[in-house]
């Protein structure tokens, strides 16, 4: 597949960005052996072919590509003709700007403004494969009771009658209209759980199957695929009118109950094969890429797996997340977020507060860290947006409990600056959460993973190890007002008093 092979010289001290917001844990490339095969696989996260240095340099591809860094050299495997590689500047954030403008330019639009403003609830870590009306409804009450503020409510996996079949199980489900009334009237908006498996056998597969809206294997027979939910038939998302019906489906959810929008899970690469059938030739690349499109029909829109479409008014969260302080835990949460970003994933959310590997709640041995639970909202409370599934309530005491209800308050009072920087990237595509080399680009700041920038003036330094009740914080030149009251005169490295109670924040004056 790939045929042609692109070698570049790395200047000194010069880093690298992007490809699949997975690696962010390991960005910035250079200094060490990193590849990544941008084809077929993106690691169950958001990914786009574009690699960004600091020195202004960029690379991108409308088709995937593999590379790797080795040896002071970024290499570059893909198709012949694709690859572009250009220089437009000396910063990171000139790459950016050039990359955006050219290549994936800001669609104009966002997301509802509400994704901005109030926190997100997902039912999963409460309810998994099993929710029912009266489960979602005693959530919701629950919430409002506690002093959280009431916000996006995302019913998960399982309240449908089957996959494909996208109509409320009506065992579980018994009144669904009477139920998002009462979810509307205490100050919810309700998304949906859907993904583009269709269960075999039934009634769906069989009428999709005869109308031709299913991926196929050569010898044209649907394609049944094993994914994490067992095996499956496939929408074939290249099908306009399969998409179609798909949408149909979609908007009778939302005219029959009142429906806000969806979650649109799934749509991997690793879940399509070049080989399969479909209504155009369509790489699994592309396959993902068109269940991303699909969602652009909805203000009310969450994604975790994406190809392309960097400027687009899609929400894209950070792949679950273990209940852990590592870096597959709460310390990726910042570096994958910032590789967001800077791909052109601008409406980004971290995983749930805690994390949402299902798994960590159901060992039997399995016991919440209070700690780490508060540092991950915090950690959370100034992205662009945050997202809570595990009820504090349930797993916490009233300490505890109190500080992660402070975190989603501190996230609503800033609601209103962080819409008007979503805003800003519907125009410029910059991105809400920033690097501190993106802001700051003569400060070599390339390496700090462990704070970031809210636009160009909100430095943000969570506290991300276990028992720590202080942190350093670098600051970049300027005055910096700290949440406590402190002042701080930059360029400087100052440590912080941060006790549990206490998310670290600066206003640049």
């Amino acid at each position: 597949m790939y045929k042609e092979t692109i070698r570049i010289k790395l200047t000194e001290n010069e880093y690298w960005w992007g490809g699949a917001v997975h690696d962010g844990t390991q960005m910035p490339f250079g200094s060490r052996k990193v590849q990544r095969d941008l084809f077929g696989d993106l690691a169950y996260n958001q990914a786009c072919p574009l690699l960004l240095s600091n020195k202004g340099r960029y690379v991108w591809s409308e088709e995937p590509y593999r590379f790797s860094f080795e040896d002071g050299e970024l290499i570059i495997e893909g198709i012949p003709g694709a690859i572009k590689v250009e220089e437009v500047g000396s910063h990171l954030r000139d790459a950016f700007r050039h990359a955006s403008k050219t290549y994936f330019p800001p669609a104009g639009t966002l997301p509802d403004l509400r994704f901005f403003t109030v926190p997100q609830y997902n039912t999963w870590m409460e309810m998994s494969y099993r929710p029912t009306q009266e489960k979602v409804l005693a959530y919701a009450e629950v919430i409002v009771a506690h002093g959280l503020p009431p916000g996006i409510l995302m019913i998960d996996d399982n309240w449908h009658e089957d996959y494909g079949t996208l109509a409320f199980h009506h065992g579980r489900f018994p009144d669904p209209k009477a139920m998002i009334d009462r979810l509307h009237e205490l100050g919810f908006r309700v998304m949906l759980w859907v993904c583009p498996f269709i269960s075999p056998d039934g009634e769906v597969f069989r009428f999709l199957r005869k109308q031709g809206y299913l991926l196929r294997s050569a010898d044209g027979k649907p394609v049944v695929r094993e994914w994490w939910n067992g095996f499956s038939g496939i929408l074939d998302g290249t099908n306009p009118e399969a998409v179609s019906w798909f949408i149909r489906q979609l908007d009778r959810l939302i005219e029959t109950y009142g429906v806000d929008g969806f979650k649109l899970d799934a749509g991997d690469p690793q879940y399509y094969k070049p080989d399969d059938i479909s209504a155009r030739p369509a790489t699994p690349n592309d396959q993902s890429e068109a269940w991303a499109r699909l969602g652009l029909q909805f203000a009310f829109n969450e994604y975790r797996a994406c190809w392309k479409l960097a400027g687009q008014p899609l929400v894209q969260r950070l792949s679950d997340k273990n209940h852990s302080w590592g870096s597959d835990g709460l310390a990726s949460l910042i570096p994958n977020g910032l590789a967001q970003g800077l791909i052109g994933y601008a409406f980004n959310c971290p995983d749930m507060v805690g994390g949402g590997q299902y798994e960590d709640l159901i060992r039997p041995e399995f016991q919440v860290d209070g700690e780490l639970f508060v540092r991950y909202a915090q950690c959370s409370a100034l992205f662009p947006m945050m997202q809570f599934s595990t009820a504090p309530w349930r797993v916490l005491d009233e300490p505890h409990l109190t500080w992660c209800i402070e975190a989603a308050k501190l996230h609503c009072r800033m609601g209103p600056e962080i819409a008007e920087l979503a805003r800003h990237a519907t125009k410029t595509g910059e991105p809400i959460m920033r690097h501190m080399a993106y802001v700051f680009p003569e400060g070599g700041y390339e390496r700090v993973n462990d704070q970031f920038f809210l636009g160009n003036d909100i430095l943000v330094a969570p506290v991300l190890q276990k028992g720590a009740v202080v942190r350093k914080v670098l600051f970049p030149h300027g005055t910096w007002y700290g949440d406590d009251g402190s002042q701080v005169m930059g360029p400087c490295e100052v440590e912080v008093q941060a006790p549990l109670s206490r998310l670290p924040w600066f206003r640049r004056i």
